[in-house]
Order: structure tokens, then C-alpha cells, then sequence
């Protein structure tokens, strides 16, 4: 260790000891001065404030601010050794045991009710009690009268506010706060990189003071300050990189492609059965015009399930091939790949048959090309693709297989975008001589602060009406551990839209047998809880009971192709009452005779899920009935998340709840690259001014200097915080 001054790059084994930077490097990455400053708390206990010990969910690793309030000592029935029970309160009647194996007298001694401490480890259950196996734990003062304890931790927590650090069970908090403390008494920050008239106009403290004060706060106002200041570089740091991104894009070239009078576009519109919705019309136009313009169209399409995406995306893949290019629609499954094939050529009718009978005279062809295509189809199609004739190529990840070339790429739809890495999307780009035109779809909404965020570089439209005759859909959840009775209703009612001649689909987590597949969540949980349900599982237990009788079939991933192709005919055509199947049919699937949906073990779903797969009902003139199955106990996380699925068919208000109980950093990709999220503090909910005013703050700086070459420390900030793996993903995105 060392006292001489240390900068961001400084090995944290040279301030704190080889096996402690082990284990922050092991179980946290954290590898140098840098990284440890920049780990957050997570939050600030306040001494003579509780933790909400109540709102704590089975399987959370928590760190508790609480007093010890009773012990015993009873011997163990299984071994020799007695076992030590803690049970420890937070001042509000929420109560938990802290369970210690082995004779530990001492431990007894000193745990004695009244102390207040810090209590870490893995919530579990038993016997309808929540307790702490083991826990780590550190006391801060004699009988809760704020005395420090004799060990030299406590000295992290003398303050009012107790930081509370993302931590892991190796590496507690109070020894991340230990090492903090020892890397602050020879830190040296670098110098301020957001410029003075910055720091002035938005009255931003210097980051020398916000990063100790977030670690060490002097008070809740210092706290703030500092807070606001670190969140303020990170939204900076974003939205310089977009604008930056956006400026430059503006300079790129494209080939325009304007809408050509009397073409296909205009025969189809005159062949359409029903009207565009204004919404579809004012949008279409705002695509068209992008069309047109020399510079690469680069537009997010965002609408609720069925609000009409795929006609707007068709009728801008009509004006490319009006304009002599081509169009490719990327989808994420085959089943939906296949689905928008047929339901392209049921639009395009004689329009999208050029070369067979009864084609119109300015016919373009449909293909698709997916990885399970036989050698003679593919070759087929692959020449259709490279010569031309094929105006609209329609497929899977396949499409961006070498061997898949095209005459003239001038437009890339990509549907349900947070399907696909964004090198699969970049590779279909690079297919173009020159960069294509880019329409991104979404059913997912998007709250307006991640789209400024996220997709900052993009143009969004938004569809929000519903074409006519859609119907509304129920959803209510069916609480199976509690009442029992109401899941047999809930068969009972599948069978009664059968009765009326409807289909219906029973949704499940999990495959079955074989090797895990991406549409399923982990098979083995650390709590206790069983398995997820799975589809090969659960289809012949309801043939052979609650839907005996009535005609099952099973779609899932692991399928082969032309088997799922032939299941989705069968249950589109009728010749299927149910189908049990995974989240294959989230996206895309479309028939409007099914009414009804039960989703079992929901609570392993996320929000967007739910509400994508709620979205495959209600899809003709009859309403749609969505039954969401769980065991998660009432007031737990997981079951409000589901009643407030339930709640509302509102897809930004769901999207916002998403939101919030995921990572924030993920939007930036982090779960895509697999490394840590730079995004520590900013919350895209909570933060939304905030957001604002650093873009219009990045437009200003982009505009006077577009590569921030005066400001050389900010860009390298820019770097740091958003690097260029990132920026790339937010470019791609």
C-alpha cells in the first residue's frame, strides 16, 4: 500500500493490498482507483431511520440497516452444535432472522438486542419467515446510541448518511466503503473536463468535490449537489455522442429514392381494402419524404401491437421499388418471417407475382429467404435476390449470410429491433454500395427520455391509434398457489370460447427437455422455487385433463422449420383449438380468431413480454380475454408487476414500469456486450429535465466544435463514459 498521490489509472493493489484488489477485481471488476471512485452507493442509510426490512423480495442480496431486538440458542435436530437465531427489526414491526451455525458464544455476546448494525446476505424462506443464512455483518455503536464499536469500520459510517455499495457477498459493503476511504486521502482527480461556462449556466459543483461527497456525504444538500453533478456527466457524455453521431450522418450519402406517380405504391394504395388510418397517412408521409432526400433515412416506427407497422413498412419498401432498389424486412423468427411473407402476398395480391399468370404488368416478387430453405429453393431465391428481380426480400438472420447478395439494397426494415444484436442489423447495412435507408420498427413502446437517450440519433414517429375493428382486451391475473379454484375457471373458460368457436393460446416459459434455448428464462433457481413450466410438459397434461377433447398443438424454437410452418397453417386455418406454445408466437403471429390466452408461471415474464404476447388476442371483431397464472405471493415485486400489467393496456405507462425495475444502463447495451453499465446514477425516468437540458447544452457545444478538439479532457471524459463499443451500439441501434 501507499500514501503517495493516486490518479484514476493507479492498480488498487498498490492503495489497498493484493488480496483485497483481488476480490474487488474478482467479484466487482473494479481494477484501479478510477473504478473504485466511480462505484456508487446504491443508497444512504440514515442513522434513527429504518430499512424497510417489509418491501424486501426472497432471493434479493441485501445489505439492512437494523437492530438486533432478541436472540436464542437451541440445539440442531439433524447434527451435533447448536444454532444461534437473531432476529433483528427495523424499527417499523419488519422483522428478520439471522440464522448462525455452530457453538458461537461469542457471536452471542456480541449480538445483543439493542445494537444496531449492518446485516448482509441472501434473503430466503422458511416457514414463512424471511432470514439471512450466515449473514456478514458489521455493529456500529454500542446499544443504538451512536457510540462507535471498537473495529476500525465504523469509522466509514460516523457520518449521519451510511452509503450503502452495490457489493457481493465476498466483498460486503463496509469494506467497499473502507477502501473508498483509503483511496480518497490520496486521490488526485483530473482536471474538471465539462468547460466553466457549462458548469456556470447549469450551476454544477467540480467534480473534485462531487466525487467525495458522493462517497462521504457532509449532508443531504452536499449529497444532491454532488449527486446531480455525476448524473450530469453521464447525460452529457450520451447525448454529446448522438448528437456527434447525428451531425456526421447528416454529411453521409444515399442514393434518393423519390415516390414515382402511377407506380406500385399507387396501385396498391387503389387495391387496399379499408382506409389508412390518419395516423398511418401522416406517418407514411413523414417516411416518404426521408425517402427522398440524398442522406440515409434513419427512422424508429413505433406503434402498440397492431396499430399497422407492417402496411407503413410496406408501402415505403413500395416506393424503393418504385425508384429501381430493393427492400429487406429482417424479422427475429422464421414463423414471423414466413407470416410476413403470406401476409404480403395476400396484400400485394398480382402486384407481388412478377413472372407468374396473372401477374400486373409493373409486378415486383416477394421472396424469402430463411436458414431452413431447401439447396434448389435457396439457390432459387438467391438468384431472384442478386439479379433484381426480387424487389422484396423478406428473412431471418439468414439474410446476412455471405452468399445473400443484392442489385440494389435502398432500404433495411428491421422489425421488433431489441431482437437482434446490432452487428446482425449492421451486417444487412453493409450489403448496400452505399448506405441504405433505415426503417426501425417496434411494438414495444418507447417512454419519450429512452428515446431521447437511446435513440437520440434517430427520427421517431409514433402510431397510436388502432385500426377499426380491432377489440379491447381483458387481463387479470389468476393467483394459483392462493385460490386454486380460480385456475380451474380459467380452464374452464378457454373451453367455453372453443364452445363458441374461437381458439385460444396457453403460453409457457420453458421448452422442455434438450439444451436451453433463448426464448426461456433459467431452468434452476437458488430459492426454492421449482422450474419453470414447459411446453412439452404441460400439452399432454391438459390433453389429458382440463382440455381433454379438444385439438392441442405445440409450437416452440426447437422445432424444425417446416414442422412450425405446418402447426402455425394448421391453428391460422382453424384445424387447431389451442396451442401451447413458448415465446415464439410474441411477435407477428396473427389470427384473429383466437380470443383467449393463459399465460402460466407470467411472473417469469418481463413487462413488454406480457404485453406483446396479450397482443396476439383480440385481434378480430370478438374481445380478448388475457389470463396471467402465478404463484408469486400477494405484495411481492413480482406479482404488482403483473397486476400492473393487468391494470392497463397502455403500453407506455408498461414501458415505463419496465423501466424502472430494469438496469438502467441496459438501454445503453451493456447487456449486449456483457460488461459493466456505465450509466451509475441517471435515471431515464426521474432524470427527464435533466436529460433535456444536456442535449440542448451537446447541440450547442456539437454545433460551435462538432470533434470537441477545443475540449480535449471533455471528449476524453466522453470516451471514458461512453466508449467506443457503446457509441458504436448506439449508432447501430
Amino acid at each position: 500500500m501507499t500514501s503517495e498521490p493516486s490518479t484514476v489509472d493507479t492498480p488498487l493493489k498498490k492503495l489497498v493490498g493484493e488480496k483485497t484488489a483481488k476480490a474487488l477485481a474478482g467479484h466487482l471488476d473494479l481494477h484501479t482507483a478510477g473504478d473504485l471512485v466511480y462505484h456508487f452507493p446504491r443508497r444512504y442509510d440514515e442513522r434513527g431511520e429504518h430499512t424497510d426490512i417489509r418491501s424486501l423480495d426472497v432471493g434479493e442480496q441485501v445489505t439492512v440497516l437494523a437492530q438486533v431486538q432478541r436472540t436464542a440458542v437451541r440445539p440442531m435436530r439433524q447434527r451435533r452444535g447448536n444454532l444461534l437465531e437473531v432476529t433483528v427489526g427495523d424499527g417499523s414491526g419488519g422483522v428478520l432472522t439471522c440464522t448462525f451455525f455452530g457453538n458461537q458464544a461469542w457471536r452471542e455476546r456480541e449480538l445483543r438486542p439493542g445494537r444496531w448494525g449492518l446485516f448482509a446476505g441472501k434473503v430466503t424462506e422458511f416457514r414463512g419467515k424471511r432470514q439471512l443464512n450466515g449473514p456478514e455483518y458489521v455493529l456500529l455503536g454500542e446499544g443504538g446510541d451512536g457510540e462507535a464499536a471498537a473495529n476500525e469500520e465504523v469509522e466509514e459510517f460516523a457520518g449521519a448518511l451510511i452509503p450503502v455499495y452495490p457489493a457481493a457477498a465476498a466483498v460486503p459493503t463496509w469494506v467497499i466503503a473502507r477502501c473508498v476511504r483509503v483511496v480518497l486521502d490520496t486521490f488526485t482527480p483530473p482536471d474538471d473536463p465539462l468547460p466553466a461556462t457549462v458548469r456556470a449556466t447549469r450551476n454544477l459543483v467540480g467534480i473534485d468535490a462531487a466525487l467525495r461527497e458522493i462517497h462521504r456525504p457532509t449532508s443531504k444538500e452536499a449529497l444532491y449537489r454532488a449527486r446531480r453533478r455525476l448524473k450530469w456527466d453521464e447525460a452529457f457524455a450520451v447525448q454529446l455522442t448522438l448528437v456527434q453521431r447525428k451531425h456526421r450522418a447528416a454529411a453521409w450519402p444515399a442514393r434518393a429514392r423519390p415516390a414515382r406517380a402511377g407506380g406500385l405504391l399507387d396501385a396498391f394504395d387503389a387495391r387496399l381494402p379499408y382506409e389508412l388510418t390518419s395516423g398511418q397517412q401522416t406517418v407514411g408521409r413523414e417516411v416518404a419524404a426521408d425517402l427522398a432526400t440524398p442522406h440515409p433515412m434513419h427512422r424508429l416506427l413505433q406503434g402498440e401491437v397492431g396499430s399497422g407497422k407492417t402496411v407503413v413498412a410496406l408501402r415505403a419498401m413500395l416506393q424503393v421499388v418504385d425508384a429501381g432498389g430493393q427492400a429487406a424486412l429482417l424479422a427475429p423468427t422464421e414463423v414471423l418471417a414466413a407470416q410476413h411473407h403470406r401476409g404480403i402476398l395476400d396484400l400485394l395480391g398480382p402486384l407481388g407475382r412478377a413472372g407468374e399468370l396473372g401477374a400486373a404488368d409493373d409486378a415486383t416478387r416477394v421472396e424469402l429467404v430463411t436458414g431452413s430453405l431447401g439447396a434448389a429453393a435457396r439457390r432459387r431465391a438467391l438468384a431472384e435476390v442478386a439479379e433484381g428481380r426480387a424487389g422484396i426480400v423478406l428473412g431471418t438472420h439468414a439474410l446476412l449470410y455471405e452468399g445473400v447478395d443484392f442489385a440494389d439494397l435502398g432500404l433495411v426494415v428491421v422489425d421488433e429491433q431489441h431482437r437482434f444484436g446490432v452487428e446482425q442489423r449492421d451486417a444487412l447495412r453493409a450489403k448496400a454500395d452505399q448506405p441504405p435507408h433505415v426503417l426501425v420498427m417496434t411494438a414495444t413502446p418507447i417512454p419519450r427520455t429512452v428515446a431521447m437517450t437511446v435513440y437520440g440519433d434517430l427520427e421517431t414517429s409514433t402510431l397510436s391509434q388502432l385500426p377499426q375493428g380491432r377489440s379491447p382486451i381483458a387481463s387479470h391475473v389468476v393467483p394459483a398457489a392462493e385460490k386454486p379454484a380460480f385456475l380451474d375457471r380459467a380452464w374452464r373458460r378457454l373451453r367455453e370460447e372453443v364452445g363458441k368457436g374461437h381458439q385460444a393460446y396457453v403460453v409457457c416459459p420453458r421448452i422442455g427437455e434438450g439444451p436451453q434455448s433463448d426464448e426461456e428464462p433459467p431452468r434452476e433457481d437458488d430459492n426454492g422455487r421449482r422450474p419453470p413450466l414447459a411446453v412439452t410438459e404441460v400439452a399432454p397434461l391438459l390433453a389429458e385433463g382440463p382440455l381433454h377433447g379438444l385439438r392441442i398443438g405445440v409450437l416452440h424454437g426447437r422445432l424444425p422449420a417446416d414442422e412450425k410452418d405446418a402447426v402455425m397453417r394448421a391453428y391460422a386455418a382453424g384445424d387447431l383449438d389451442v396451442l401451447v406454445a413458448t415465446t415464439v408466437v410474441e411477435v407477428g403471429v396473427n389470427v384473429p380468431n383466437a380470443t383467449v390466452m393463459i399465460v402460466l408461471d407470467a411472473d417469469r415474464f418481463g413487462v413488454s413480454q406480457l404485453h406483446q404476447l396479450r397482443g396476439r388476442v383480440g385481434r378480430g371483431s370478438a374481445a380478448g380475454l388475457c389470463l396471467l397464472v402465478t404463484e408469486a405471493a400477494e405484495g411481492s415485486s413480482a406479482r404488482e408487476r403483473l397486476d400492473a400489467v393487468a391494470s392497463t393496456t397502455d403500453g407506455f405507462k408498461l414501458a415505463e414500469l419496465d423501466l424502472e425495475q430494469r438496469r438502467e444502463g441496459d438501454v445503453l447495451g451493456a447487456t449486449q456486450s456483457g460488461r459493466r453499465s456505465h450509466l451509475r446514477l441517471l435515471s431515464l425516468l426521474r432524470d427527464t429535465d435533466l436529460i433535456r437540458d444536456a442535449r440542448a447544452e451537446a447541440i450547442t457545444l456539437v454545433e460551435e466544435d462538432p470533434e470537441l478538439a477545443r475540449h480535449p479532457a471533455l471528449a476524453a471524459s466522453v470516451a471514458a463514459l461512453v466508449d467506443e463499443e457503446r457509441a458504436e451500439y448506439l449508432e447501430k441501434g
